[in-house]
């Protein structure tokens, strides 16, 4: 989730190099060493030139019945395909510019498909109903399945927040299919020590509570849209992209969505109470990588810190830029944890 906005942050913990389990990717490593004639480098990063940017389209998708949102940029002959699960909310409005940055700085080589949450859309296609967790990881492996069945395209999975846990799961139903998976600021743990956690599990765990505050919600959605715009930009969207901001009008003023953020909250806070795999984890380290932030409640550093003990030859990352957990509700962010995510595809997949 990154309703609550905390602030990010890098140091990185170098592991074993995994290419030579990947060894079968077709014609990948020369593919992915090609960067695009739209970025170039100044003062050691990568910056991306405004007038040739991709543009990503956006789709609906049906998979066992539900409808869903894409957001999706396809090369032409693709190396790789990059399946990106976003946190909660699952709208991937908010994640635009992260998309289309990550496809330009690779170079236009590798298909990207952004995965919005099952009734965290613009319409209410499902008639008021409400997604747990294991439904919405069960609606992302039915998606695999149907939509991404070549199996001569290798998938990498990019989650954000508790994306990185359904990204896991996914993987764990893929392993042979999935050859690297990112989690950024990864929710893996319920954070006992942070009062915006214990507030969001008890507005979510009270049916009464959650039906009010989304239905006060809602009635804002009902303003005129000035009024929204300006409601959103004074609270949660004060330093937020424009695209960020009209995501937020868009989506998180509509009663089902709101609903379902807090329900999806609930199991998320039930689920995670449980002790991570660690077994599972270790064993799949070589093909993971955490990136961590600083004062971010979602993935805290404690969290950091046990991953670090627990599984110390994995790939954990802290970003030190001062971006926040909520990355995509800025084009800085966005751009600088598309960087991130381009660098550990370009060193991993590419020898």
């Amino acid at each position: 989730m990154f309703l609550n906005l905390p602030s990010l942050t890098v140091r990185s913990i170098n592991l074993p190099f995994f290419f030579s389990s990947v060894l079968w990717l077709p014609n990948c490593s020369f593919r992915l060493k090609k960067f695009s004639r739209s970025a170039f480098v100044h003062m050691g990063q990568e910056v991306l030139n405004p007038f040739s940017r991709w543009r990503a389209q956006f789709r609906l998708c049906n998979v066992s019945g539900y409808t869903n949102e894409l957001l999706e940029i396809h090369a032409d002959d693709p190396s790789l395909h990059v399946l990106f699960i976003p946190g909660n909310p699952g709208i991937v409005s908010f994640y635009k510019y992260f998309v289309e940055s990550l496809y330009q700085l690779l170079g236009g080589r590798v298909s990207i498909t952004a995965i919005g949450h099952l009734s965290q859309t613009t319409k209410d296609w499902e008639g008021g109903r409400l997604f747990s967790l294991q439904e919405q990881i069960d609606h992302k492996i039915e998606f695999v399945r149907q939509e991404l069945q070549s199996k001569d395209i290798p998938l990498l999975l990019v989650g954000h927040s508790i994306g990185s846990y359904i990204s896991i799961e996914l993987y764990r139903k893929f392993q042979d299919r999935v050859v690297y998976c990112i989690g950024l600021h990864p929710f893996m743990m319920v954070n006992r020590q942070s009062r915006q956690q214990f507030l969001i599990g008890k507005l979510a765990g009270s049916r009464l509570l959650s039906t009010l505050f989304s239905s006060f919600v809602a009635l804002l959605g009902v303003l005129p849209s000035r009024v929204s715009s300006f409601v959103v930009g004074k609270t949660i969207g004060k330093s937020w992209s424009r695209t960020a901001s009209e995501a937020a009008c868009t989506y998180l003023l509509k009663y089902h969505v709101m609903r379902n953020i807090l329900f999806m909250a609930l199991t998320e806070f039930e689920k995670l109470s449980e002790t991570p795999d660690w077994g599972f984890m270790k064993k799949s380290s070589r093909k993971l990588s955490f990136l961590f932030c600083m004062d971010d409640h979602w993935a805290p550093m404690h969290v950091f810190e046990e991953i670090s003990k627990q599984i110390p030859e994995m790939d954990v990352s802290v970003e030190r830029e001062g971006h926040t957990h909520a990355f995509c509700c800025s084009e800085a962010g966005s751009l600088y944890i598309a960087q991130h995510v381009a660098s550990l595809i370009k060193n991993h997949i590419s020898d």
